[in-house]
């Protein structure tokens, strides 16, 4: 088995998967064969993964952080390296849908769930000289600890040392570090080696007294102090409350609009467009309207296509978005936005919820009916419209048909996908990742004016991962943390 060390933070959303990523690739600059690893998770943003030993058609699904880490490795991801999540009421062991649970439920079922975990891990340590484990959430929260599986539940049954991570942008740095000290039993305190602080800005000897502050309390060594990395912001993110951040900049050529559905998914299908110069990516909240100068309206993907359906037409999306169409502008939805955008939703197997039919956007003469197979696979597709090559992979539920389907926006894996209006301003896809083929991107925003479009996307995440591998390398003491592992 590989040796292994594990980071967990003091709470969600402290940059653990970035941190993760970072060091993957800076392990791997070093000569290690290195994997990631995470126990269990809620994410947004899913990604398809190889299913090891199975020589059927199609993938399983893993959180699009564990995808960028095991790029950062420079290996294929696997659905052993995140084995256990839940999307949704959805809970997803090894890539394949497992059942269904409320959250109560999900609880009681975790002490069921760690042998998958378990079984996963040594799976992934079989042919690694490093796995770098993330946690979830926080150890901190004790409440949940007698079933944990994603922070001291795993480090303890498996030994495997933790570097706890603090975020100083929220303030409050030294009582989190110093709390989870506090509040830990001896059992899980003893797994922590150390910490480290990400997110600092400013100069770094501000915080001297910060570190002498926390040493006295928790006895704790620090790693280092990681600065705000800027890099990081053109990484794919897994979780949704990075959109509560997002604002739009300068005005560029075209603006996007996004509409933040309540139950998002994978919206790192925006990015590519967010990394263009020309275009600006506008993620609208709840209660605002769509903007009236966006040249592109994008509907992403959602965990519940009828419930976010019923939401958009309570913000008022629906009347926004017909105003939008008047005045000729373009429409792009995928996956569930692709189902929204039909004349009706049908659930006859209440499989998303009690409600088990409503009426669609009507921007294209299609319908859908959610049935209980699931299609989780990578694709290889090109565009109708443009005649380039397309890359990506499906996740959804659900078979749509109708007329416009007959107009299809793109061919995978041999069979015709997605609708096309009449005046080729609405296009519908189940095709995740439409906008990272590069010149099918500069085609298409050339289409809508916008000139000099296409850069290379997957080279500019490589040297994003290089850039905070560089960063990490500079301010922590990397080899202090490779050195715990065991």
């Amino acid at each position: 088995m590989a040796r292994a060390i594990m980071l967990q933070g003091t709470g969600s959303d402290v940059g653990k998967t970035v941190l993760v990523a970072g060091l993957c690739r800076a392990a791997k600059k070093r000569g290690l064969k290195v994997r990631p690893f995470k126990p269990q998770n809620m994410s947004n943003n899913a990604a398809v993964a190889d299913i090891p030993g199975n020589n059927k058609t199609g993938g399983g699904e893993i959180g699009r952080g564990q995808w960028l880490q095991a790029l950062a490795c420079g290996v294929r991801p696997t659905v052993h390296m995140k084995p256990q999540s839940d999307i949704g009421s959805q809970v997803v062991v090894q890539g394949k849908v497992f059942g269904e649970a409320r959250a109560r439920d999900y609880q009681a079922m975790k002490a069921r769930l760690m042998d998958a975990v378990l079984d996963s891990w040594a799976k992934v340590g079989e042919d690694a000289d490093l796995v770098i484990v993330e946690g979830a959430g926080s150890p901190a929260e004790i409440n949940l600890r007698s079933r944990d599986i994603a922070n001291m539940g795993f480090a303890t049954r498996t030994n495997v040392p933790v570097v706890l991570i603090g975020d100083i942008d929220r303030g409050g740095v030294i009582a989190s570090v110093a709390g989870t000290h506090l509040i830990l039993p001896e059992e899980d305190r003893r797994m922590i080696a150390g910490y480290l602080i990400n997110k600092f800005r400013g100069d770094v000897s501000l915080f001297d007294d910060g570190v002498s502050a926390i040493g006295k309390f928790t006895g704790w060594r620090c790693f280092g102090l990681v600065p705000w990395l800027k890099s990081a912001a053109r990484l794919p993110s897994e979780d949704s409350v990075v959109l509560e951040r997002l604002a739009s900049g300068e005005r560029r050529a075209l603006k996007v609009a996004v509409p933040m559905l309540a139950r998002i998914a994978n919206f790192d299908d925006l990015d590519p467009l967010k990394a263009e110069p020309q275009v600006e990516v506008v993620f609208v909240p709840p209660g605002k309207p769509l903007p009236e100068d966006a040249g592109l309206v994008v509907i992403p993907g959602s965990k519940s296509t009828i419930g976010d359906l019923i939401k958009f037409r309570e913000n008022g999306w629906d009347r926004d978005l017909a105003a939008h169409r008047k005045r000729g502008g373009h429409v792009v939805g995928i996956c569930g936005g692709y189902q929204m955008l039909g004349r009706k939703v049908r659930d006859p197997d209440g499989i998303e919820g009690s409600v088990i039919e409503t009426e669609g956007l009507g921007l294209l003469d299609i319908e859908t009916v959610m049935e209980p197979e699931k299609t989780v696979r990578n694709s290889s597709a090109h565009s109708v419209q443009f005649g380039l090559p397309l890359e990506g992979y499906e996740i959804h539920l659900g078979r749509t048909t109708g007329p416009d389907a007959a107009r299809p926006s793109a061919i995978i894996n041999g069979l015709e996908d997605g609708a096309v209006s009449a005046d080729g301003k609405v296009i519908g896809t189940y095709l995740h990742g439409l906008f990272a083929a590069d010149a099918f991107r500069a085609a298409y925003l050339a289409s809508l004016g916008v000139k000099d479009g296409g850069i290379d996307y997957r080279a500019e995440v490589e040297k994003a991962l290089d850039e905070v591998a560089a960063e990490l390398e500079k301010h922590l003491d990397c080899d202090a943390i490779f050195g715990l592992a065991r």
